[in-house]
């Protein structure tokens, strides 16, 4: 867990949460994003704005690489039904 991230200075999130389960997850999204060539964010960022409802997202960056990663999703924001079912699959499977 990297220093600077949220779960390492979160009163919320615990290193015991991450359970190898979700590890595979992530790593099973993780795959995906790369597939897409697309970072994590970027892949998370186009799966809520694939919904036309929503117009805006709250990122709650805390560097400005974390800006400059989410502005890139605008060379890839469409998700194809396939790998909306891929998402679904690890999230739901």
């Amino acid at each position: 867990i990297p220093n600077d991230s949220r779960m390492a200075r979160s009163v919320f999130l615990n290193e015991k949460d991450l359970t190898e389960e979700r590890l595979a997850k992530v790593g099973a999204l993780s795959k995906i994003a790369r597939d897409r060539g697309q970072t994590m964010a970027q892949l998370a960022l186009s799966w809520v704005l694939r919904d036309e409802r929503i117009t805006s997202v709250i990122i709650g960056a805390s560097k400005v690489s974390q800006i400059e990663d989410a502005v890139e999703i605008q060379e890839n924001l469409s998700i194809s039904q396939e790998e909306l079912s891929k998402i679904e699959h690890v999230l739901n499977g």
